[in-house]
């Protein structure tokens, strides 16, 4: 699922070509590093933001496609990366920009692919990708640029049919820390939240320090009593990679801190493990919803928020009806749903702190409509903190 034969930055670009599972086929030009790269292809809406959606653990795994057709006008920087690295398994776009114009950039998007080691392709009909996933679905993917160009067409749709299926796939491994790392709270403090790294961005773990909370990030194979060891106020599930049907481990984990009466917050990887937690079942979506441009309805105040997302999998659960937690956690109801295709984006617990949505309220990149829910989160857990001290 990741880049071979990377170029040195040196090299110059030839030839490359897009191959689908289905045979489908995309010559065009070889962009960032050279070689061949396998992954599942997926496209995004956002007309910008790039820089944020290359360094989300959440693309891990995942070829990805800008929709919007000229890309890299304003170069990239360090203030938003959102992780160490660039996380996307290989990067497709229609025209990449031919100068950086923008006060902020440091370099050029071509010189961070380069450096990463990402192999990627532009000067293609990203529409027609586009429509073909569409209409079939996400698809395997690879992308062949240098001596893996030269490939015949049968050995290369060979590597591309023999990747792996995104569907029963778990990579919270690949893209959480390896060790405990802690943000001390940037306002007044409110309490100590227990972050479990499943691809958490840095934006989400600052939003959650400006909130009052010292953050304590723990990587994705912290156990349970681990956890309620450090007494913490709040425990937060991040973003991530891969199918949350493979995540039995991290499931099992919520349903024993949630029974110790901790509150938390889930955001996109976290709300489908919430969702199975409370006994809901998960699913793939056709092609996911990708991007910074998602209307969203919040069922408590009426109002249609533009989102940003990143998911291929939902929880399935009514979303007009409370419904009753088969693991025993009392009512759920669904606080938000995509007003494109009413897939579930938040799941509300009524008789325990708990709340989760689908979607990334930490708008990295994107609107700023759901940044209130970490306000939410904050009061929950004071809420929590006065009826616990009056007991």
């Amino acid at each position: 699922m990741t880049a071979e034969t990377a170029t040195t930055p040196n090299a110059r670009p030839g030839q490359a070509v897009l191959v689908l599972e289905d045979g489908t086929r995309y010559v065009g030009r070889a962009y960032g590093a050279t070689g061949r790269t396998l992954g599942e292809a997926v496209f995004s809406t956002g007309m910008t933001g790039y820089q944020e959606t290359l360094t989300d653990p959440s693309y891990a795994g995942q070829i990805v496609l800008m929709t919007a057709p000229h890309i890299g006008n304003t170069g990239a920087n360090d203030e938003d990366m959102e992780s160490s690295r660039i996380w996307v398994a290989g990067f497709i776009v229609r025209e990449p920009s031919r100068i950086v114009s923008n006060f902020r950039s440091q370099r050029s998007i071509d010189d961070d692919l380069l450096a990463g080691g990402v192999v990627g392709i532009s000067g293609i009909d990203t529409r027609a990708v586009t429509r073909r996933i569409r209409s079939v679905g996400a698809l395997r993917a690879g992308i062949f640029s240098g001596a893996d160009f030269e490939l015949s067409d049968a050995e290369q749709l060979e590597l591309v049919r023999s990747g792996a299926q995104m569907t029963g796939l778990n990579l919270s491994g690949e893209v959480s820390t390896s060790e405990r790392y802690e943000l001390p709270a940037t306002t007044e403090r409110v309490g100590t939240v227990a972050v479990l790294d499943l691809g958490v961005k840095t934006s989400t773990l600052e939003f959650l320090a400006a909130r009052g909370f010292d953050v304590v990030v723990l990587p994705q194979t912290t156990g349970a009593a681990e956890i309620l060891a450090l007494a913490p106020d709040a425990l937060f599930f991040s973003n991530g990679p891969g199918d949350p049907g493979a995540s039995d481990g991290h499931v099992e984990l919520l349903r024993e801190v949630l029974r110790a009466g901790v509150p938390y917050f889930g955001i996109c990887f976290g709300n489908q493990l919430l969702g199975r937690a409370l006994g809901f079942n998960t699913y793939k979506l056709p092609f996911g919803h990708r991007g910074i441009n998602q209307p969203v309805l919040d069922k408590a105040t009426g109002r249609v928020e533009i989102t940003a997302h990143n998911h291929g999998f939902a929880v399935e659960a009514p979303i007009d009806v409370i419904s009753e937690s088969t693991e025993g956690f009392g009512r759920v109801e669904v606080s938000h749903y995509d007003l494109n295709d009413n897939v579930v984006e938040g799941l509300n617990c009524l008789d325990i702190p708990a709340f989760s949505v689908q979607y990334h309220p930490e708008s990295a990149s994107g609107p700023h409509d759901a940044n209130y829910l970490f306000d939410r989160f904050r009061d929950m857990v004071m809420a929590q903190q006065q009826q616990n001290g009056n007991k």
